[in-house]
């Protein structure tokens, strides 16, 4: 299901209105992609979405990959960093997991775009990923998972290994951030009582205390 472009588009930017900013480009791009697709985007429609000319947007970008892929580090990297920051928290492994997971859904609620098109979106736009967004994904994925080891070593996993604990975790959550991104008509619950039941069901249901 695809989302419709809900920003309003932005009005023509007279000349010498100064430098138009990298951060506004990606956010219109990110709208775009999700509602047209990668194929359907085009540099045209992105900065008719900002409101500067084709040319003016090429100065910033040579092509529509270009912004992809920045979309996709700038998304991953930040992912990153929070899970790198939580990993060296001094509390114990389970805490540690529930904060990672939490913050990754908070970040999905917050950039919807973003989220969509780098999480639900990877088949369409496989093609612009480069050998260091894909390590840096990976890596984003080995800290969480590392520290699920760590629980796993205590022997407190009620089931599984700490593999597929660590895959239910992140799917599950996955799940409930990209049905709400793309269900938006649905009554859900306030989104702090969806992200506090998710996780206190999935850690209560994993891990033993």
């Amino acid at each position: 299901m695809t989302t419709a472009v809900t920003a309003r588009r932005s009005a023509r930017k007279p000349k010498g209105d100064g430098h138009l900013r990298r951060a506004e480009i990606l956010e219109a791009a990110e709208r775009i992609f999700v509602a047209e697709g990668y194929e359907g985007a085009t540099i045209r429609k992105i900065a008719d979405e900002v409101g500067v000319s084709s040319t003016a947007l090429y100065m910033h970008f040579p092509d529509k990959g270009c912004i992809l892929l920045e979309i996709c580090e700038r998304t991953i990297g930040q992912l990153l960093e929070r899970n790198s920051a939580i990993a060296t928290k001094p509390v114990d492994a389970a805490t540690r997991v529930k904060l990672m997971l939490e913050s990754y859904m908070r970040w999905g609620f917050e950039h919807p775009n973003a989220y969509e098109l780098v999480f639900s979106g990877a088949r369409q736009i496989s093609g612009v990923w480069h050998e260091g967004t894909a390590d840096m994904g990976a890596r984003c994925y080995d800290v969480f998972s590392g520290v699920v080891r760590e629980i796993a070593a205590e022997g407190r996993l009620r089931t599984g290994t700490a593999d597929s604990a660590a895959q239910a975790l992140w799917a599950s959550c996955h799940g409930v951030v990209t049905l709400t991104i793309t269900r938006p008509n649905f009554e859900w619950a306030p989104t702090d009582e969806l992200i506090a039941v998710t996780l206190d069901g999935l850690m209560h249901g994993l891990v033993a205390d």
